[in-house]
């Protein structure tokens, strides 16, 4: 089964940067958005930033400013730039795919930890 892999995790401190990458461990079929999503102890899982496939992006609020994603949603690999990290940044991070034939389908990958701490 193919499998979204994130890398790029770490610890860094207030106001530093950090790059996440995710990549499809073979190549998945029929998707037309990939995500990045987080989740904080006791929080739940929120979206962070879409790429779609013709290369549009949307982010959350209070990230729009700070990250950027980026990627090839038809080579199922996209990255994330976190820019003046913030301590409720920290969080696990993860990538998914949307498929086309629905969210039973989807892609998710097993998440990097993103640590903001001084």
């Amino acid at each position: 089964q193919v499998q979204l892999v994130e890398s790029g995790g770490g610890l860094v401190q207030p106001g530093g940067s950090l790059r996440l990458s995710c990549a499809a461990s073979g190549r998945i079929a029929g998707i037309y958005a990939m995500d990045w999503y987080r989740q904080a102890p006791g929080k739940q899982r929120e979206l962070v930033a879409t790429i779609n496939f013709d290369g549009s992006t949307n982010y959350a609020d209070d990230v729009k400013t700070r990250f950027t994603i980026s990627g090839d949603v038809a080579k199922n690999t996209i990255n994330l730039e976190m820019r003046n990290l913030k301590p409720e940044d920290t969080a696990v991070y993860y990538c998914r795919s949307r498929s086309t034939r629905g969210p039973q389908y989807d892609n998710w990958g097993q998440g990097t930890q993103v640590t903001v701490s001084s």
